[in-house]
């Protein structure tokens, strides 16, 4: 298919800017092998005063996705102006309501993997398993599952049960979610929210020793001072991988 739907000289640089990173998000994610067909979701808030995102075109592969092809929606969905793309509404449901909801959430970051659909379905949720796990001591989200998010009257209460401070959220026998006020940020909030989960259902092989809540604080504490030490959040993270792949993306 081809996707030439937003060329550079069409919108403004913040927006384009925006659209490489976003495109480039989607790449790095089927690098890690966070793809799942055409399914999930990373959203954008695009700079400027109107409730306006980026998303995927719904159709494309994440190693399709191009900076001209993202799909700008809506808070509703709704498609902005003409485009050869559309997006997946019902997935956007989610997005939406986060997007709306969180003035931080300017990049929100969902995915379907697979160790974080089997820890989703676990009645623990997430345990303070791995210094990873520690980052989100006591600072994770949880949403019942009541399907797979398509009526509009969920939002409401995936924003009640997210709240307005935690970063990361558990959507119960469905998957990850996490914010960001970059995209960086999102992806490494992702990045560890997911190996947590990983190194979880490996350490269940066992007996798992738990560090006690003082420990786990204490390694959430510093787990931010690391993660912050030398650059924005994720920015260190997010960069050398984008450098792995061909520059397609930008397009």
């Amino acid at each position: 298919m081809s996707a030439v739907l937003a060329p550079k000289s069409s919108v403004s640089p913040a927006e384009w800017a925006l659209r490489v990173q976003l495109a480039g998000a989607y790449r790095v994610a089927h690098e890690l092998g966070w793809s799942e067909l055409i399914y999930t979701h990373i959203s954008a808030r695009v700079p400027g005063p109107e409730h306006h995102f980026l998303i995927n075109p719904y159709g494309l592969r994440f190693d399709e996705v191009t900076a001209s092809s993202l799909v700008k929606v809506t808070s509703d969905g709704e498609p902005v102006g003409p485009q050869e793309y559309s997006a997946n509404r019902a997935g956007f449901i989610i997005h939406s309501a986060i997007h709306m909801a969180r003035e931080d959430a300017q990049c929100v970051w969902h995915m379907h993997t697979l160790a974080g659909m089997a820890v989703s379905a676990q009645e623990e949720g997430l345990l303070p398993v791995h210094m990873y796990s520690h980052n989100f001591w006591q600072r994770i989200s949880y949403h019942d599952f009541e399907g797979p998010s398509m009526r509009l009257d969920e939002r409401a209460r995936l924003v009640k049960s997210f709240g307005t401070k935690n970063q990361a959220l558990m959507l119960r026998n469905h998957g990850l979610l996490t914010v960001g006020r970059t995209i960086p940020e999102a992806f490494i909030r992702f990045w560890r929210l997911n190996r947590s989960c990983e190194i979880q259902l490996a350490a269940q092989a066992a007996k798992l020793k738990l560090p006690s809540p003082q420990v786990c604080e204490a390694s959430y504490q510093m787990g931010e001072e690391f993660l912050t030490d030398q650059a924005d959040l994720g920015q260190l993270e997010f960069d050398p991988i984008l450098r792995k792949l061909d520059d397609s993306y930008k397009n």
